[in-house]
């Protein structure tokens, strides 16, 4: 059955509404997958905060112009479903990465990123990037290192006084 107008209309916003706010973006073809397979991406993706959502290109291309994600548009050939990573950029890439792992049917062909169009080879990279709680706690490591080493090589200088003058003292000892 065809969409109406109004359907059309609904879709197009629901996208456009989802790239607004979403980190990286992530275009698969997705010929061959079974609908329980289809099915199993939605759930996963769900529980990662990722968006799923199968979407005619002329459709799509509408819902992405004006966003970071207008770079896909030529690109956007074939079947293809959209997902998109809400909570963080590497949500999309984890999700994609380990379904395409199962499932041999799902082929990454693009990927984008702050503006930029990736080809779907670098899928690793955006599923090694960390979370945001990651990425907090890998700064915070960053930061504390310089003030942690200075810390101890001050405490280094009278350390080592306590263990010269205690040598001293079992060397006296001794004699």
């Amino acid at each position: 059955m065809a969409l109406t107008f109004a359907q059309k209309e609904r879709i197009v916003a629901e996208v456009a509404e989802v790239a607004q706010t979403a980190h990286s973006a992530v275009g698969a073809e997705y010929r061959g997958l079974t609908v329980e397979a289809m099915t199993k991406l939605r759930v996963e993706a769900r529980k990662a905060g990722v968006y799923v959502r199968v979407v005619k290109n002329t459709l799509a291309k509408r819902a992405l112009a004006g966003t970071d994600f207008a770079c896909m548009d030529e690109a956007l050939t074939g079947p293809l479903v959209l997902a998109f990573g809400q909570s963080d950029p590497g949500s999309v890439g984890r999700v994609a990465e380990s379904f395409a792992k199962e499932h041999k049917e799902f082929q990454v062909r693009m990927i984008a990123v702050g503006g930029q169009l990736l080809d779907g080879s670098e899928l690793s990279k955006l599923a090694k990037m960390p979370t945001y709680d990651e990425a907090i706690s890998q700064l915070m490591a960053v930061m504390k290192a310089p003030v942690q080493k200075l810390a101890s090589t001050l405490n280094e200088v009278p350390s080592k006084l306590a263990r010269t003058l205690s040598a001293v003292r079992d060397a006296k000892e001794a004699a």
